[in-house]
C-alpha cells in the first residue's frame, strides 16, 4: 500500500531533500512503504532545532535534519540514506560502541565533552561534542533504530581553555610580580616608602640605611617632616596635599636628614591610595652638584660670548657712525669755509650731503633700538592686507623689473595691533633681502593668513598658544646655508659685500616682531629658496581707517601768549627746539638740567607746556622733575623726548592726560606739528 510522504513536510532543505532523493538503492527502501515508526521520529527529527539523526535499521542508516548539516561539512549530502559507519569512518569507530551497545539493550544514553578527531574539507579537526542516543521500537516491539542528538562545542572549549591559560597565566604573572617586587624592595639601590598623609612612616626598604643612614626601627612611626631641610617642609607639605587631592608625582626634589647630619638631595616619584601614600627616591645630590658646575661654567661661556658679541656690536656702529660723522663734520667745515670765501654756490650741496648723512645715522640708530626692543612704536589695529597692497607698487619699483611679485592676501584676515609704519619698514627688509638672494632674477610671494596654533603646534614653533596672523616672504633664490642659518639675527652680521649692507635688516625685523608680541621664523633650503614668516598676535576689534594723503606742511601758530619750558643737557638739541619754538611765536624758558627746570616750575613763572628729555643730570630724572613739577601745575602738558622705547623708560602703563613722547632724533616739522597739538585750544 502506498502512502503519501506528508511526514517529511515542513522539513526545510532536508524535507526536501528526503522528498526528492533517489531511494532505489539505499538500504531504507522507498519512503512510501516506511513503517509508522520511523515516519514518525523523521517528522520530529526534521522539525527540531537542535541537531540530529536518525540511524535506521542494522545498517544504521543516516536520515538527519538541517541542524546537522554544518557538522558533515563535504560529507553533505552524500550522507543521506549512507549507512553511518561509510558516511564518518574512524570518527564513527571513536564511538561506535556506545550506539551498538544501545541498539542491543535498548537503553539509550548521553555523552559530554567528548573529543572527537573528525575529517572536514579535507582536514583533520580536533572537535569536542555533547550527543545522545534514544531507541526507537518498531512495529514488532524490537528496537529498530537510534534518534542520535548533540551540539557540538569545540569552539566554547577553545575559548574555555584559553580563559583557563590566561587564568593560569595571570597567576604566574601576579606570584611572578610579588616575587619580583619583594626582591625590589629588598635589593634596590633606590630607597622606598609607605607614610600617611599626615607624614608618619609606615615601613620603608633596607636602602635607607645605605642611601641616609637610618634603620627602619629608627623610622618607623617617625614623621617625615622631622627629616626634612626646614626650607623644604612648606613645598612638602603642599605637594601631599595635591597627592590627597588625587594627584601624583613623577619628579618631587626635596634635602632630606642623614644619620650624620648632613642633607641629601631625593627624587621622588609617588603615588597614593586612600589612606597611604607610596613614593620611591633617588638620591641625586652627587649629580646636582656637578650640574650646579657645569651651570657655572655655561654662565661664564654665555658671559665671554654676550662681551663678544658686545664687542661686535660697538666696532660695528663705531665703523659705522665714523662713516656717517665724517660725512657730517667734513660737509659743515667745507660751509664754513666757502661762507668764508663768500662763495655761497656750493653751500645747498654740502647741506644735502650733512643732511643724508644724519637721516642715515637716524635710520641706524632706529635699527639698534628695533634689534634691542627699545624703539618707540605707535602701535594701532592696522589691516596688514590693505598695508601690503598698498605697498605693493613701492615694493616692485624697489625690486626691479627682473624679480617678479606675487601678492596673496587671506581672506577674513585677523586684525594686528602693530606699528603700521614699522611692519612696512620690516616688509620692505624682507623683500630687499629676498632680492639679493637672486642676482640673476627670481620670483617674491607675499602672502597672509590666520594661524591657530595649539600646544603641539606651538611647542614646535617654540611659540605661546594661541591666534597669530602671519606675513610671509617667500623667494626662490639660493637659499641659506645652515651655518649661517644661526647667524642670520645677529646684528651687523652680514654675508654681502663690504658696503653694501650693514647686517641690521633682519636684526630689526626680529626685534620688531619680539618687541610686538610676535615672532619671526627662517625656513630655507640650500638652491631651493628662503621663506620668513612675521607672526603677529590675532588684535579682537576693527582695523584703524587709513587718512587720507595730505602734503606735509610747517604747523602754523596764531598765538604768542603760550609758555614752554625746555630742558635739555646737550646744547644744540636745546638750541633747535628754542630756534623753532620761537620762529612759531611762542615764549620760551630754557634749562640745562633737572634742578634748574625744577626750580621755575616751582616758581611762579607761568608754564604751558614742558619739554624735557627723560635723561637729565641734576639729581633726577626728567621723567621725576615732571611729576614734582606737575603737583603744583596739573594742567601743564608735557612732552618727553627720549632716545629710547616708551615702555623701556615709563613701563607698559598708559601715559597721563596731557603727557605724550617723541623719540629721538626727530625732524623740524614733526616736533613744530607735536607742539601745535598739543597747545591747541581744547
Amino acid at each position: 500500500m502506498t502512502t503519501s510522504l506528508s511526514f517529511m513536510d515542513n522539513g526545510g532543505e532536508m524535507g526536501a531533500r528526503m522528498r526528492s532523493h533517489d531511494w532505489s538503492t539505499s538500504c531504507l527502501g522507498d519512503p512510501h512503504t516506511w513503517p509508522q515508526s520511523l515516519r514518525s521520529v523523521v517528522s520530529a527529527c526534521l522539525n527540531s532545532p537542535i541537531l540530529g539523526t536518525i540511524l535506521w535499521g542494522p545498517d544504521m542508516c543516516m536520515l538527519y535534519n538541517d541542524a546537522y548539516v554544518p557538522s558533515l561539512a563535504d560529507r553533505h549530502p552524500a550522507a543521506l540514506g549512507k549507512p553511518v559507519a561509510d558516511v564518518w569512518g574512524s570518527a564513527w569507530e571513536q564511538v561506535a560502541p556506545q550506539f551498538y551497545e544501545a541498539m542491543k539493550t535498548g537503553i539509550g544514553f548521553s555523552s559530554s565533552n567528548v573529543e572527537l578527531t573528525i575529517m572536514r574539507n579535507g582536514q583533520l579537526e580536533e572537535t569536542t561534542w555533547n550527543f545522545s542516543a534514544a531507541p526507537i521500537t518498531g512495529e514488532d516491539g524490537r528496537i529498530a533504530g537510534l534518534l542520535n542528538q548533540g551540539i557540538e562545542i569545540t569552539e566554547q572549549v577553545r575559548k574555555e581553555k584559553a580563559i583557563h591559560r590566561a587564568q593560569q597565566t595571570l597567576e604566574r604573572t601576579v606570584d611572578e610580580t610579588t616575587r619580583d617586587r619583594n626582591r625590589l624592595w629588598e635589593l634596590s639601590a633606590d630607597i622606598m616608602l609607605r607614610c600617611g598623609f599626615d607624614g608618619e612612616i609606615k615601613t620603608v626598604n633596607p636602602a635607607w640605611k645605605d642611601v641616609l643612614g637610618w634603620d627602619e626601627d629608627d623610622l618607623v612611626g617617625v614623621s617625615l617632616l622631622k627629616l626634612l631641610h626646614p626650607d623644604d617642609v612648606d613645598r612638602t607639605i603642599a605637594g601631599v596635599q595635591e597627592l590627597a587631592d588625587g594627584g601624583y608625582h613623577t619628579r618631587f626634589d626635596n634635602r632630606y636628614r642623614h644619620k650624620d647630619g648632613t642633607y641629601r638631595w631625593i627624587s621622588w616619584s609617588t603615588q597614593a591610595d586612600a589612606d597611604s601614600i607610596y613614593a620611591v627616591g633617588r638620591d641625586f645630590t652627587s649629580e646636582r652638584e656637578n650640574a650646579e658646575a657645569l651651570r657655572s661654567a655655561e654662565d661664564a661661556l654665555r658671559q665671554a660670548q654676550k662681551m663678544e658679541a658686545v664687542g661686535q656690536l660697538t666696532g660695528g656702529l663705531a665703523h659705522d657712525f665714523n662713516n656717517l660723522l665724517a660725512g657730517i663734520t667734513g660737509s659743515l667745515e667745507l660751509l664754513e669755509l666757502r661762507a668764508s670765501q663768500g662763495r655761497f654756490g656750493d653751500m645747498a650741496r654740502y647741506i644735502e650731503t650733512a643732511s643724508d648723512a644724519a637721516k642715515r645715522a637716524s635710520s641706524l640708530t632706529h635699527r639698534l633700538l628695533a634689534f634691542s626692543r627699545q624703539q618707540t612704536l605707535d602701535p594701532k589695529p592696522t589691516d596688514v592686507n590693505r598695508l601690503v597692497l598698498g605697498m605693493e607698487d613701492l615694493l616692485r619699483r624697489t625690486v626691479g623689473p627682473a624679480v617678479a611679485i606675487e601678492v596673496i592676501g587671506a581672506a577674513d584676515l585677523w586684525t594686528a595691533l602693530v606699528d603700521p609704519s614699522q611692519l612696512e619698514n620690516s616688509l620692505l627688509n624682507l623683500c630687499i633681502n629676498a632680492r639679493d638672494a637672486m642676482p640673476s632674477g627670481g620670483h617674491i610671494r607675499i602672502a597672509t593668513a590666520n594661524q591657530r596654533l595649539n600646544r603641539k603646534a606651538a611647542a614646535a614653533q617654540q611659540m605661546p598658544e594661541g591666534e597669530y596672523l602671519s606675513l610671509s616672504v617667500t623667494d626662490s633664490g639660493n637659499g641659506i646655508p645652515p651655518e649661517v642659518m644661526s647667524r642670520v639675527f645677529e646684528p651687523f652680521f652680514t654675508t654681502k659685500q663690504p658696503g653694501e649692507g650693514t647686517g641690521l635688516g633682519l636684526s630689526m625685523v626680529y626685534g620688531f616682531a619680539k618687541q610686538s608680541g610676535g615672532l619671526v621664523r627662517i625656513y630655507s633650503e640650500v638652491g631651493r629658496g628662503t621663506t620668513v614668516c612675521i607672526y603677529l598676535p590675532r588684535h579682537h576689534g576693527v582695523a584703524e581707517p587709513v587718512p587720507a594723503p595730505t602734503l606735509p606742511s610747517l604747523p602754523v601758530h596764531h598765538g604768542s601768549h603760550e609758555t614752554v619750558l625746555v630742558v635739555d643737557d646737550e646744547p644744540s638739541v636745546r638750541l633747535l627746539i628754542v630756534d623753532v619754538l620761537e620762529d612759531m611765536g611762542y615764549k620760551v624758558l630754557e634749562a640745562a638740567d633737572s634742578a634748574a627746570g625744577l626750580a621755575l616750575l616751582q616758581s611762579d613763572v607761568h608754564v604751558d607746556l614742558l619739554i624735557t628729555d627723560v635723561g637729565l643730570p641734576g639729581g633726577m630724572n626728567g621723567r621725576q622733575m615732571a611729576e614734582a613739577g606737575r603737583v603744583d601745575r596739573p594742567a601743564m602738558r608735557v612732552l618727553f623726548l627720549t632716545g629710547y622705547a616708551q615702555t623701556a623708560v615709563f613701563g607698559g602703563g598708559q601715559l597721563d592726560e596731557g603727557v605724550e613722547v617723541m623719540t629721538k632724533p626727530f625732524n623740524i616739522d614733526a616736533l613744530s606739528e607735536r607742539v601745535d597739538k598739543m597747545l591747541a585750544p581744547r
